[in-house]
C-alpha cells in the first residue's frame, strides 16, 4: 500500500477584526488580558502599526476600543443617515404640476402625461398632467448598528496599487502576503522544489464582491442614474479572490477555483487542498476566504430574515429603553439569551506542504488539516433553517481523529471551535448536535469556543477565523471564553460540553485535536479535524529516521528566525504586500510541448500519466 502524504499548515496570515492573523496577533487580541506582558505588548504594538500608529506612543485603551465587534464606524457607511431612495407617487389633481431641468436630463421615453416645452437652448420646462412616481433621495437611520470591523484606520487599499480593487480583494491581497512572509522561506526557494503544476489555491468569497467597486456597483449603477464600470462584473466573481493570488501574488499554475458553501466555504476549499495533497495532484496549497458584507445593502438582507442582531432586540434582551444605546460589544452572544448573529468583515489564507517537502525545507509545521467532511441536511422546510447534516459532518470529524489518536485521547485531550453564531435558533439546535457527539464518543467537559463573539461572523471566513485561532490555541494554551455571556441559555444541550464565559488554560501538549464546525444557509454542513503541532510531530517522528529529524530541527531555526524577522518587520511598518501587476507574464513562445511533458519557462509539467483503472485496459 502507497503511504499517503499529510497535510501540514506551515504558514497562515490574514485580517480581521482583531487584527492580524500571523504571529497569533489575532488571537492574542482576543485573549489579551491573560497573556503575559511581553506577549501582549508585541501585540498590542502589531496592533497599532495597522491602524496607522506608532506603537511606541500609542493609547492602548484606544487599540482595545477600535477592534473587535463594536459599533459600525463612518468609514464603512453612517448608521444614523443610511442613503435610499424613497418611492412617492404624486398627483396634479385640479391643477397641472410642472419643473425645469437640463436638456440632456431628459428621459429617452418621455411619459405620454408629459408635455414638454423649451426654455432655452440647454433647458425645458415640463408640465405633467396626472399620476407620476418618483424616487426620492433621503436617508434612513439603520435598524442594525453592530459589525466585527478591521481595526479602525487600517485600509487594505493603500498599501499597494489597488486600482479601484472591491475591499474583499484587497483584503485577500493582504492576507495571502501575509501568510507568504509567515512561512519564513522565500517563494522562489518553494517553487525551485515543487513542479509548475503541484501548487493549487482555493480561494473565495461566498458572497461575491458586493461593495461599489465589485458587483454590488454593477446592479445599482443604473438605478443609481450612475454608469457601470467595465471592472464591476469581473471583479465581482465569487472565485476572483483565488484568481488575483494567482495573477498578482503566487504566479502559480497549478489547480485553482473556489468551492462556495455559504458559511462554511473555507472549509470546502481546505478539504480540495487537503485532498489534493493526500493524492499527490499537489505539494502546495494555499487555501483562503474572504468577505466584506458590512455595507446597507448585504446587511439589509440578512435583517429582513430576522437573522441579525438589531438594536431593538439588544435592548429587549438587556431591558434597556429606547433612548439607550445597547452594549454593541456583547452583539453576539452564542449559546445564551440572543436576538441574532452580527456580520464581519475577514480574510483568512492558510498555506499547506506536504510532509515530505515540509520536512525537506525544515517548514515549521502548525498543525495537520486531517480530513473535513462535508454533508447536506435532506429534505428541508426551510432553507435557511438547520437540519441533520451536521450531526454527520461531526461525527465523522470525531471519528477521524479518534482513527489516529484512540479513544483516550479523544475523550480527554480535544476541544471544539463552535460554529456559534449568536441566533436563537443555532444555540439551541449546534448544542444538541455537540453534546450528542460527546456523549457518543465517551467526553465529559468537551471545551467549545465561540470566537464569533468577538469577531461577529465573518461568513464564507469564518472558519478561517476559526482555525488561525486554534493555532493560537496550542501556542499559548488560552480557551477564549465567550466574553459576551454570563450564562447559558436555559434552552440548550450542555451537559457534556463545557461553554465558559471565561478564558480556560490549558496544556498545548495535551490538546491533541481540534474540531472545526461550520453551518450554512441551505444546509452547507462541514465540519475539519485538526491535529495539533506535537501530535504532528510525534506522527512524522515515526514516518522519517533520526537523522531525517534532526536536520529538519537544523533547518527549522533559520526558518523560525525568518519567520520573526518578518513578524519584526511588520510591527516596524516595513513590510508592503505582494502585488506584482504585469510581472513574468507568460506567452506561447515560453512553452514547449511533447508527448511526455510540457516545459514552461524552464519547468516541467510531466504527461506521463498512468489509468486509474489498472483493472480495464483496452490496448
Amino acid at each position: 500500500m502507497s503511504i499517503q502524504r499529510l497535510p501540514v499548515i506551515v504558514g497562515f496570515g490574514g485580517i480581521n477584526a482583531a487584527g492580524r492573523a500571523s504571529g497569533h496577533h489575532a488571537y492574542n487580541r482576543m485573549v489579551q488580558s491573560v497573556l503575559p506582558t511581553a506577549v501582549r505588548e508585541r501585540s498590542l504594538s502589531a496592533l497599532a502599526r495597522l491602524m496607522g500608529m506608532d506603537p511606541a506612543s500609542a493609547d492602548q485603551q484606544y487599540l482595545l476600543d477600535h477592534s473587535l465587534v463594536r459599533r459600525i464606524e463612518t468609514s464603512h457607511f453612517d448608521v444614523n443617515a443610511v442613503p435610499w431612495n424613497r418611492r412617492i407617487s404624486a398627483s396634479s389633481k385640479d391643477e397641472a404640476f410642472s419643473f425645469n431641468l437640463k436638456k440632456q436630463n431628459l428621459p429617452e421615453h418621455i411619459p405620454e402625461n408629459w408635455q414638454v416645452s423649451p426654455l432655452s437652448d440647454t433647458h425645458l420646462h415640463v408640465q405633467i398632467d396626472g399620476e407620476q412616481n418618483f424616487l426620492l433621495p433621503t436617508r434612513r437611520e439603520f435598524d442594525v448598528k453592530a459589525a466585527g470591523q478591521l481595526p479602525t484606520g487600517f485600509d487594505p487599499g493603500k498599501l499597494y496599487p489597488s486600482r479601484s480593487h472591491p475591499r474583499a480583494l484587497q483584503m485577500m491581497v493582504y492576507a495571502a502576503s501575509d501568510a507568504l512572509g509567515s512561512i519564513g522561506i522565500e517563494l522562489d526557494t518553494i517553487f525551485s522544489n515543487v513542479s509548475a503544476d503541484e501548487v493549487s489555491v482555493y480561494a473565495g468569497s461566498a458572497m461575491g464582491q458586493l461593495d461599489a467597486a465589485g458587483a454590488g456597483g454593477m446592479l445599482k449603477a443604473r438605478s443609481n442614474g450612475l454608469k457601470v464600470s467595465s471592472k464591476n462584473c469581473p471583479l465581482g466573481l465569487a472565485e476572483m479572490p483565488a484568481d488575483f493570488i494567482n495573477a498578482y501574488v503566487l504566479g502559480t499554475m497549478g489547480s485553482t477555483g473556489a468551492s462556495l458553501g455559504a458559511c462554511a466555504s473555507f472549509l470546502y476549499n481546505l478539504r480540495h487542498g487537503i485532498e489534493d495533497i493526500r493524492s499527490g495532484r499537489s505539494r502546495v496549497a494555499f487555501i483562503g476566504s474572504t468577505e466584506t458584507p458590512i455595507n446597507p445593502e448585504v446587511m439589509d438582507g440578512y435583517h429582513a430574515m430576522g437573522a441579525l442582531a438589531s438594536d431593538r432586540g439588544l435592548r429587549q434582551l438587556d431591558g434597556l429603553s429606547p433612548d439607550i444605546e445597547p452594549d454593541y460589544r456583547r452583539a453576539c452572544r452564542p449559546f445564551a439569551e440572543n436576538c441574532g448573529f452580527t456580520v464581519a468583515e475577514s480574510s483568512q489564507m492558510v498555506v499547506l506542504f506536504d510532509d515530505q517537502l515540509a520536512m525537506q525545507l525544515g517548514a515549521t509545521m502548525f498543525a495537520s488539516p486531517l480530513d473535513v467532511f462535508i454533508n447536506a441536511d435532506g429534505y428541508k422546510k426551510s432553507i435557511a433553517g438547520p437540519g441533520i447534516g451536521n450531526y454527520i459532518t461531526m461525527a465523522k470529524a470525531v471519528a477521524s481523529a479518534r482513527a489516529i489518536l484512540g479513544g483516550n485521547a479523544i475523550r480527554n485531550n480535544g476541544m471544539v471551535q463552535a460554529h456559534g453564531t449568536g441566533t436563537p435558533q443555532n444555540r439551541v439546535t449546534e448544542t444538541h448536535i455537540l453534546n450528542e457527539t460527546a456523549k457518543a464518543f465517551g467526553i465529559d467537559a468537551w471545551p467549545v469556543a465561540a470566537i464569533k463573539s468577538y469577531l461577529g461572523h465573518s461568513l464564507g471566513s469564518a472558519a478561517g477565523d476559526q482555525l488561525t485561532a486554534t493555532l493560537g490555541i496550542w501556542q499559548h494554551g488560552w480557551i477564549p471564553g465567550i466574553h459576551s455571556i454570563e450564562e447559558v441559555a436555559a434552552d440548550i444541550s450542555h451537559d457534556k460540553l463545557s461553554i465558559n464565559p471565561d478564558h480556560q488554560q490549558v496544556d498545548p501538549k495535551n490538546l491533541q485535536y481540534s474540531i472545526l464546525n461550520s453551518k450554512g444557509f441551505g444546509g452547507n454542513n462541514a465540519s475539519a479535524a485538526l491535529l495539533s503541532p506535537d501530535t504532528v510531530k510525534k506522527m512524522l517522528q515515526q514516518r522519517y529516521s533520526a537523522s531525517e529529524w534532526k536536520a529538519w530541527e537544523n533547518a527549522n531555526e533559520s526558518v523560525r528566525k525568518q519567520q520573526l524577522a518578518y513578524d519584526e518587520r511588520m510591527i516596524a511598518g516595513s513590510e508592503s504586500p505582494v502585488y506584482k501587476f504585469d510581472h513574468g507574464v507568460l506567452d506561447g513562445d515560453d512553452v514547449k510541448i511533447s508527448d511526455r511533458e510540457i516545459t514552461i519557462a524552464g519547468k516541467q509539467v510531466s504527461l506521463d500519466l498512468e489509468s486509474p483503472y489498472e483493472d480495464i485496459q483496452i490496448s
